[in-house]
């Protein structure tokens, strides 16, 4: 793997590589890691990379790993940069023959995602998007669970995502995280719905297996002087008549990561909340409430579930592990295909090119949908 971003004083870059590096399948040997080439090596420095293979660009490190000989070059890059950074590298990637890992949302606008779509089935190549919360054991099996059609035709689904780190009007103190992810330059034309409405969106349609087929939306600028949303709701409607309600709030005083889903059909539902990742609660309109847990032994699990889970039951596994599925399963694919087979992507999925373009079209329609006073809009 080769990195572009997640200097020293980055987050995600650091999870990223926590992530790809926990199942010993991926080893980080470059990167360009800053667009200050002395961050950049600063950074390859703490990481004990070769200082040669420490780049002092994006362009530089694509260019130059594309000359090395196959089994020394790098097999995919990892783009952990802001929003508005994320197309560049990813083009150059596909165009040089590299797979591409990304962080989300895929990139800047929908006409971008639209290109890269595009070059990816040119290409052939694998894309590979970090909707981290698809790699829970227990969202895999709500999403199995709904697939066999246990729950019957889906009717109702609700997802929510409240944070409150930006209550306050931190970015105009220089919080290099807010500071970013509320500029329309470098975040897009959406903040909140941009930044963890896509996430609660895609966990939506990942585990009912639906998609979203209108939005009626109404976004927020709840802080003053803030330029972009940092809250909102969506009435949704689905591609089988389901409906559905979307709320994403930056603002909710006192709240962390506390992203939830319920999904409802004609016989039951399925509950899960991040707050407890390995527990997923089923409810059902002839029986008691049954509570399944996460846990490579517990043999109820579906093998989608298991063998997306490393530990027996009453360890926990969280957000770095459910992070490493996705670069796990990524891995897994890009040696299948080295090796001229098929990946196995109904036990070790990943989110792909298409569910970026997913994303971007519904940072679009939520926006256009808020500016035209609330009108219900077609993805």
């Amino acid at each position: 793997m080769g990195m572009v971003g997640g200097g020293a004083d980055a987050f995600i870059g650091a999870v990223h590589r926590n992530a790809a590096a926990l199942d010993q399948e991926i080893e980080l040997v470059c990167g360009a890691f800053s667009s200050n080439p002395e961050k950049s090596k600063q950074t390859g420095q703490a990481l004990y990379l070769d200082e040669q293979r420490v780049y002092d660009s994006w362009e530089q490190m694509i260019e130059k790993e594309s000359r090395l000989p196959e089994g020394e070059r790098m097999d995919f890059i990892s783009i952990v940069t802001p929003n508005h950074l994320h197309f560049g590298p990813a083009k150059m990637a596909l165009e040089h023959g590299f797979h591409v890992m990304s962080d989300k949302p895929l990139c800047f606008s929908l006409g971008e995602a639209l290109e890269l779509k595009e070059l990816v089935d040119k290409t052939g190549l694998l894309f590979g998007l970090t909707h981290t919360y698809s790699g829970y054991p227990m969202v895999k099996e709500a999403r199995n669970l709904i697939k066999q059609g246990r729950l019957g035709k889906i009717r109702k689904i609700y997802v929510e995502y409240p944070q409150g780190w930006l209550t306050d009007n931190i970015e105009k103190e220089g919080q290099k995280q807010a500071s970013w992810r509320t500029d329309p330059s470098r975040s897009g034309k959406s903040g909140c719905m941009g930044d963890i409405g896509t996430h609660a969106a895609h966990l939506a349609e990942y585990v009912s297996g639906l998609a979203i087929s209108n939005v009626c939306a109404d976004l927020n600028k709840v802080v003053e002087g803030r330029e972009l949303d940092d809250d909102g709701a969506v009435l949704l409607r689905f591609d089988n008549g389901a409906s559905g309600v979307l709320i994403a709030s930056q603002v909710a005083a006192g709240e962390e990561n506390n992203l939830k889903l319920r999904v409802y059909g004609e016989k039951g539902g399925v509950e899960w909340n991040h707050t407890d990742a390995n527990t997923l609660q089923l409810k059902w309109t002839d029986r008691p409430k049954e509570i399944l847990r996460t846990g490579v032994n517990n043999e109820y699990l579906s093998e989608a579930s298991r063998k997306n889970t490393r530990l027996p039951s009453g360890h926990p596994e969280g957000y770095l592990e459910a992070f490493a599925n996705i670069y796990r399963n990524f891995a897994f694919a890009i040696r299948a295909v080295s090796a001229g087979e098929k990946p196995d992507l109904e036990i070790y999925d990943f989110p792909d090119v298409n569910d970026g373009v997913m994303g971007m079209a519904f940072i679009d329609k939520v926006v256009e949908s808020t500016e035209k006073n609330n009108q219900w809009i077609k993805m």
